[in-house]
This record gives C-alpha cells, structure tokens and sequence, in this order.
C-alpha cells in the first residue's frame, strides 16, 4: 500500500492547513488511518488517528482542539485540518495506516508508532512569522 501526505508549507503562526493522505488503487476501508509528526531532533509522535470502523477518533493532548481529522470516502482521502497552529507544531508529518481497531479504547496504544503497517513519504510543516 502506498500513501502519499501532502498539503504542507511555510505558515504564520495562529494559520491553518489540511494535510491530505491518499492511496492509489487501494482503499482506507479497513484500516486505522493515522497522523504522524517528527520535529528536529526529537522522536516522531502520534498527533491523531481515525477508525474506519466507527470514525472514532484520537488527538495528542498538544493538539486537542486545535486539529481535527476526517475521512471521504468518496475520495479514498483523509484529512487532518490543522487550525491556530504554533511554532512548536513544526516538523515533517507523516500518514500512516495499520489494519483497523476502534478507538473507543485504548487510543493511545492503537495509534501507536509500533502497530503501524505501511508509511507514506512525509510532508513539511513550517509555522514560522
């Protein structure tokens, strides 16, 4: 399976940007779909990931409320809408896809780094004035 994140760039801080993950010739039907993000210098964490199985959802605690992920279906796309974004939201995202689990229990540890199957190439988030 190949992902493909996009989306990323040079942004004020208090801006916003969506990040897209897309397959080609291969449907997010079944799998847990996740958010990456590495910064310099530090280990890549979880931000946010979604089931395909109930659309429940997980955030980091550093980006609750300011971030949202969403699916379409349609587009075999997934989204993460990125608002009042900080300095300290800078670093390379990736997207990431494991087989699906419900994240009404135990988010944290399903969207976890360790159970992710396929990775896409990362896209670079700047917030910067």
């Amino acid at each position: 399976v190949q992902l493909q994140a996009s989306g990323g760039g040079l942004v004020q801080p208090g801006g916003s940007l969506r990040l897209s993950c897309t397959t080609s010739g291969h449907t997010l039907d079944y799998y847990t779909i996740a958010w990456f993000r590495q910064a310099p210098g530090k280990e890549r964490e979880a931000v946010s990931c979604i089931s395909s199985s109930d659309d429940s959802t997980y955030y980091d605690d550093s980006v609750k409320g300011r971030f949202r992920i969403s699916r379409d279906n349609s587009k075999n796309t997934v989204y993460l809408q990125m608002n009042s974004l900080k300095p300290e939201d800078t670093a390379v995202y990736y997207c990431a896809i494991r087989p699906d689990i419900s994240l009404v229990i135990a988010a944290r540890a399903v969207c976890a780094e360790h159970g992710m199957n396929y990775w896409g190439k990362g896209t670079q988030v700047t917030v910067s004035s």
